[in-house]
């Protein structure tokens, strides 16, 4: 027995091999089905899909075969991979000085006709085979061997999916970890912060309650109240990030609600002043999502309609349609409207106008697409169609 030699490059063609985590997975159907569609072309009683190791070649599909791996010296496939640009054949091994005393050819399962055709990487290293195996002496035709060829590009267009599917599983495995340490950190610093600043807080209602004669009418008083503003913008500030974060970690439930229903709560809450007038029809609608999604949706676009408003009333307008996947919603209100150069820049963390006042923290509106996002759907501004003054939001969310 003659075994096969180490090929040049064996370091680096067993380093491309593990990125595969293919060896000692479970079987899968559709190398299975490849091996005994071998079989059956080359009208061969084994065919296995192998993959050479350090020590050893373990099948990752076998037809007609038991045994799980074999020792890499006893394997035909060792030598297949010497030359991964050709089928390699042996009619008959008990013939072949290099196999006619191999432990696989004089006993079980009696190997005397290979062919094997390489499992060639896209960087041209060879993994492993397809091979068929026979009892006694034989022949491929060429139909035969350009099959066996193709079937093995086959097997290989399957490692290549399957490791890209891996990796793309372990990358969404390292985003998730790294969304809720973000997530996580900026929970807690927030947390952190909302101690100091409820402190600050009281000393300056302090100062303002029961030392405002210290400086009344001064540049002092002027100063103790723009600390007073900016202590409540941060306050905001803080529990505005809070709610992004939650909003992103936290667990999505999907109900059915009525969309009329969750409006009319929103305004009963904070129109107390009996400011904001909703004029859409058509809204007694039930639909399938996310209710506490769509509430902080609904509830964010309203109060930001309410907050700019200069009007004595604010006119909200929810029009609705839906299409096989999508539910469509266009959001309207009689406000000052959104300048075009800002449409996209709206939705990211922290961004706001430039006419926008103190109580803005550019968070609600990132908040939003967030949400959006999660069930499945996109957010985007424009101009009223009807050219009236105020915006017009457009979003969508999935069927679920």
């Amino acid at each position: 027995m003659i075994t096969a030699n180490i090929p040049e490059n064996e370091e680096e063609r067993l380093r491309v091999l593990s990125t595969y985590n293919i060896l000692d997975s479970l079987p899968e159907e559709d190398y299975d089905a490849i091996a005994k569609i071998a079989s059956s072309i080359c009208n061969s009683p084994i065919a296995l899909v192998s993959l050479i190791d350090k020590d050893r070649q373990w099948f990752k599909a076998k037809h007609g075969l038991d045994a799980k791996e074999t020792s890499r010296d006893f394997a035909f496939c060792a030598h297949s991979i010497l030359n991964p640009e050709e089928l390699f054949i042996v009619n008959d091994a008990t013939k072949d000085e290099r196999f006619f005393d191999n432990p696989l050819t004089t006993g079980s399962p009696n190997v005397v006709f290979y062919a094997g055709a390489p499992l060639n990487t896209s960087e041209g290293f060879p993994l492993g085979t397809l091979c068929v195996i026979d009892n006694k002496p034989r022949e491929l035709n060429q139909s035969q061997k350009d099959s066996l060829k193709l079937l093995a590009k086959q097997v290989v267009t399957l490692l290549e999916l399957r490791k890209k599917n891996y990796e793309l599983l372990e990358s969404n495995k390292k985003a998730t970890k790294l969304n809720e340490q973000l997530n996580n950190f900026a929970y807690r610093l927030t947390h952190d912060l909302k101690s100091p600043i409820s402190g600050v807080n009281f000393l300056v209602d302090v100062l303002k309650e029961d030392h405002i004669k210290l400086f009344k009418d001064t540049e002092a008083e002027e100063c103790v109240n723009l600390i007073s503003n900016r202590m409540i913008y941060m306050s905001r500030l803080v529990d505005d990030i809070l709610e992004y974060t939650r909003v992103n970690a936290e667990h999505i439930v999907f109900e059915e609600f009525n969309v009329k229903a969750i409006l009319e709560s929103i305004l009963s809450n904070i129109d107390f002043e009996n400011k904001i007038v909703l004029i859409s029809n058509d809204l007694d609608i039930n639909i399938k999502s996310s209710k506490i999604g769509m509430v902080q949706v609904f509830q964010n676009l309203i109060s930001n309609s309410r907050k700019f408003s200069n009007e004595d009333k604010v006119n909200i307008q929810v029009d609705f349609k839906k299409d096989k996947t999508h539910f469509h919603f266009i959001y309207k209100d009689n406000g000052p409207g959104i300048e075009e150069k800002y449409w996209k820049r709206i939705f990211l963390m922290f961004e706001t106008l430039e006419n926008s006042n103190n109580e803005n923290t550019g968070i609600g509106l990132a908040t939003v697409e967030s949400i959006i996002k999660r069930l499945g759907g996109t957010i985007y501004v424009k101009d009223r169609e009807d050219r009236k003054k105020g915006v017009s939001f457009h979003f969508s969310i999935k069927h679920t």
